[in-house]
C-alpha cells in the first residue's frame, strides 16, 4: 500500500505542480488521506521566487584601482633578501635584529612547567615569536651572561592552564649573531631561478608577479562589490529548503578542506548566512544571463585558463588538462559568464574610482 502510495505521489505531485505553473524547492511535505471517500494527500511545499530585476541605473559603485610601484617592488626585493639572510656570529651585546642563541628554563610559582625548557634556541629579537617581554629580556646581553627575567603570560594564551600567570625565566646567552643580507647582483638573481638578465630580469619578474596578484585581487574586491550592490538593489526571500541544501554543500567543502579533521561535528547554522548569499546571487546572477540573452565568451574561457596556467612550472599541460575535458572546462565557463555580468552591472551604474595600494591590497 506504501508503495502504491509513493507512486501515486511521485507520478501526480509534480504533473500538478507544473500544471499550476509552480516551481518547487525541495522535496514537499506530504499529509495522505486514505478514507472512504478514497485516496488523497495534500503537499506542503515552498517554491522558487521568480526574479523580477530592478533598475540599476541610478546607483553609484565605488570600483578599487592600484598600481605596483617601484617602491613596492623594491620592498618585495628586500623581502626576499631577508629570506636568505646568514648570521655572522659577533663579539658584542645583544641588539634588536640580532639573532640569539639561548638556554632556559621557566618557572611558574617556583615550579618548572612543561614546555618551559629549551636548550640551544635561536630567537630572532624583535621578530615578536616568543611572549611580551621575553625578547626584550635578552636584548643587551652578551655571549656567556645569564639573566633571570619576569614577566606575565597573556591572558589569552594558548596554555589555559598558564594563562594570566606570572612566570620566571633564567636564561642563558650561548651565542650573539647578526644579519647579513645577500648582495642585489647576479647571483642573487640566480638563486631564484633568473639564469639570464641579471638583477633587471628579477625585477622585471617580481613586477609580473606582483601585478597578477594585484589583478586578481582587485578583480575579486570589485567583483564583491558589484555582487553587493546587485543583493541592496534586489531584496527577496529565498526558500529555506534552497538555503539548507546550500549550507550543506558549504559544510561538506569545509570538511573536506579540513581533511584529518573532517570527524569534526559543523553545525549547519554557521553556514546558513553564506550560503543565503550565495543561492541568491545565484538567482540574480542567471536572471541577467536569461534577460540580457549573455552568452559565454569563449576567447574570455581561454584567457581565463592561461591566467590560471601562468603560475605553473609546466603552464601548457594545465591548459591540455582543462581542455581535454568539458567537465573540468564548465566552472572556468560559468566564472567567465559571471565575469561578463559583472561587467553589464558596470555599464549600467556610475562608477566612482577608488585609489587603492598594492600593500593595502595584497
Amino acid at each position: 500500500r506504501q508503495e502504491a502510495y509513493g507512486e501515486l505521489i511521485q507520478s501526480t505531485f509534480y504533473e500538478a505542480a507544473s500544471g499550476e505553473k509552480l516551481n518547487p524547492a525541495g522535496e514537499p511535505k506530504i499529509e495522505v488521506k486514505d478514507d472512504d471517500e478514497g485516496f488523497s494527500y495534500i503537499a506542503e511545499f515552498e517554491v522558487v521566487p521568480e526574479v523580477t530585476l530592478k533598475d540599476l541605473s541610478g546607483a553609484t559603485l565605488e570600483r578599487m584601482t592600484a598600481e605596483v610601484s617601484d617602491a613596492d617592488v623594491d620592498e618585495m626585493l628586500e623581502k626576499l633578501r631577508k629570506q636568505r639572510v646568514t648570521w655572522n656570529k659577533v663579539e658584542r651585546a645583544a641588539r634588536d635584529g640580532d639573532q640569539v642563541t639561548v638556554s632556559f628554563v621557566g618557572k611558574v610559582d617556583g615550579e618548572e612547567f612543561e614546555g618551559g625548557s629549551a636548550h640551544n634556541v635561536p630567537i630572532e629579537l624583535g621578530a615578536g615569536r616568543m611572549i611580551e617581554g621575553f625578547e626584550q629580556g635578552i636584548l643587551g646581553a652578551s655571549a656567556g651572561e645569564e639573566r633571570t627575567i619576569h614577566l606575565d603570560f597573556p591572558d589569552d594564551y594558548q596554555a589555559a592552564h598558564l594563562a594570566g600567570k606570572p612566570a620566571t625565566f633564567e636564561i642563558t646567552v650561548n651565542e650573539v649573531a647578526e644579519p647579513v643580507l645577500p648582495e642585489l647582483d647576479e647571483e642573487f638573481a640566480r638563486a631564484f631561478g633568473v639564469e639570464e638578465g641579471g638583477l633587471e630580469k628579477l625585477r622585471a619578474d617580481i613586477r609580473e608577479n606582483m601585478e597578477r596578484e594585484l589583478g586578481q585581487k582587485l578583480k575579486s574586491k570589485n567583483k564583491e562589490k558589484v555582487m553587493d550592490l546587485l543583493l541592496e538593489t534586489n531584496d527577496f526571500t529565498v526558500p529555506r529548503a534552497m538555503i539548507d541544501s546550500e549550507a550543506q554543500r558549504l559544510k561538506e567543502e569545509t570538511k573536506q578542506q579540513m581533511q584529518g579533521q573532517s570527524s569534526v561535528d559543523l553545525p549547519l547554522d554557521i553556514f546558513r548566512e553564506q550560503a543565503e548569499r550565495r543561492v541568491k546571487l545565484g538567482m540574480l546572477v542567471a536572471a541577467i544571463v536569461e534577460e540580457q540573452k549573455i552568452e559565454v565568451d569563449e576567447e574570455r574561457v581561454r584567457s581565463t585558463v592561461d591566467d590560471f596556467a601562468a603560475s605553473y612550472e609546466s603552464p601548457q599541460e594545465l591548459r591540455d588538462w582543462y581542455f581535454a575535458d568539458n567537465e573540468r572546462l564548465n566552472p572556468v565557463r560559468n566564472l567567465v559568464l559571471e565575469d561578463q555580468v559583472v561587467d553589464w552591472i558596470m555599464n549600467q551604474v556610475n562608477v566612482v574610482d577608488e585609489q587603492s595600494s598594492f600593500q593595502e591590497l595584497v
